[in-house]
């Protein structure tokens, strides 16, 4: 295998991401949807992170890695992360699956611009968001119209999304080295580079707040 095991790390990271984004989605959907039209909705769209996460497999195989051992240093935090952010109801849902996890990728999104543009591109892929957006948006817009006051509960929530997300993603780079390196492969002693980076992590979350009215 030539890649470096940073690049396996990152793949396996966003496999299992995808992955456990697709259970997270499908159960949301069975538990929160308000009708069948939104359960299907929501079921359509974990079906996306479903090959989303197939994709990544088999780049994985195809690299010579095996994909459940390149995943498996991973499931700890973001199962710790799922369960510390379980959604109380269909809102709460949208938006988790909208800014939590995005600020979450966003890291890994910003770790791939250091990569063969093969790489890159697949995780660019991968992360492609367009259908899960406008999908949570049109929904969280109108609830925050219907009921205004909505609007406040879930900023609350999206901030503490956010800061359980920024706290996984901690965790995850000081367990895999290889991977953070990548993140800061470009940025270790600019210190201009790094806050370059820290301002388009907050302006890519700035934007999903702007979105949803919150």
């Amino acid at each position: 295998m030539d890649e470096s095991p940073g690049v396996v790390d990152l793949l396996g990271v966003l496999a299992y991401a995808e992955l456990s984004a697709f259970l997270q989605m499908a159960g949301d959907a069975s538990r929160f949807a308000p009708t069948v039209g939104e359960r299907a909705a929501l079921g359509e769209l974990a079906v996306a992170e479903y090959a989303h996460f197939r994709l990544l497999r088999d780049r994985l195989s195809a690299l010579g890695a095996d994909p459940e051992a390149a995943m498996s240093p991973f499931v700890e935090a973001f199962d710790a992360w799922h369960t510390q952010t379980s959604p109380a109801d269909w809102l709460q849902a949208l938006v988790k699956a909208y800014v939590g996890v995005g600020i979450a990728l966003d890291f890994y999104r910003e770790a791939a611009r250091h990569l063969d543009p093969s790489i890159a591109d697949l995780v660019d892929e991968v992360l492609a968001d367009e259908d899960r957006s406008e999908f949570v948006v049109e929904r969280v817009r109108a609830a925050i119209e219907a009921d205004p006051a909505a609007g406040g509960k879930l900023a609350l929530w999206a901030r503490r999304l956010v800061g359980e997300g920024l706290s996984q993603a901690q965790r995850v780079a000081a367990a895999r080295p290889e991977l953070a390196e990548l993140l800061v492969e470009k940025a270790a002693n600019d210190q201009a580079e790094i806050s370059r980076l820290f301002a388009r992590l907050t302006e890519e979350h700035g934007k999903r707040m702007a979105a949803l009215g919150i």
